[in-house]
C-alpha cells in the first residue's frame, strides 16, 4: 500500500495523536548503530559529530545522559508518502505561527513531530485546525 501524496487529502484526513511519553534528544560521541541499545531509542541518526538518539526522558535520566529540552511526540495518523510535497511545510508553518518548534522525523508510514512539552496541547490544537482549512 503506497502512501498519499495529495496535500489536500493529507491535511483533511490526518489525525494528530499526542503520545503520553516525554522524549529528549541526546548525542553519543563516536556512536554507531546498535550502541546504547539499552536506551530503547525511538529514533537514531548518525551525524558527523555523533549519534543522535531520541529516547524517553526516563531512560536518559536512568542512564545519566544530559539533554537540553524535553519534548512530546505528535504522530500524524495518515499514511503519507515519503514523496509527498508540502505536508511538512504546512504543519511547520502552522506551528511556527504559535512559536512552537517542529522537530520532525518521517517514518515509512507517518510523520512524527517532537514539540516542547509545555506547548504540546497547543501544538495538537493547531495541527487539528489544519483539517478545517481544507
Amino acid at each position: 500500500m503506497s502512501g498519499e501524496t495529495n496535500l489536500a487529502i493529507l491535511l483533511s484526513t490526518m489525525e494528530p495523536e499526542l503520545l503520553d511519553e516525554e522524549y529528549v534528544f541526546i548525542s553519543v560521541a563516536g556512536g554507531q548503530y546498535g550502541d546504547a541499545a539499552q536506551l530503547s531509542p525511538k529514533a537514531m541518526f548518525l551525524e558527523q559529530e555523533g549519534m543522535t538518539l531520541v529516547v524517553s526522558k526516563s531512560m536518559a535520566d536512568q542512564f545519566n545522559y544530559s539533554y537540553e529540552s524535553v519534548f512530546k511526540c505528535i504522530t500524524l495518523s495518515v499514511h503519507s508518502s515519503l514523496d509527498a510535497v508540502g505536508l511538512t511545510a504546512a504543519f511547520a508553518n502552522k506551528l511556527a505561527s504559535y512559536d512552537i518548534s517542529a522537530n520532525v522525523i518521517a517514518g515509512f508510514y507517518h510523520d512524527h513531530i517532537f514539540v516542547q512539552t509545555e506547548k504540546a496541547s497547543q501544538a495538537l490544537a493547531a495541527l487539528k485546525s489544519l483539517k478545517s482549512v481544507q
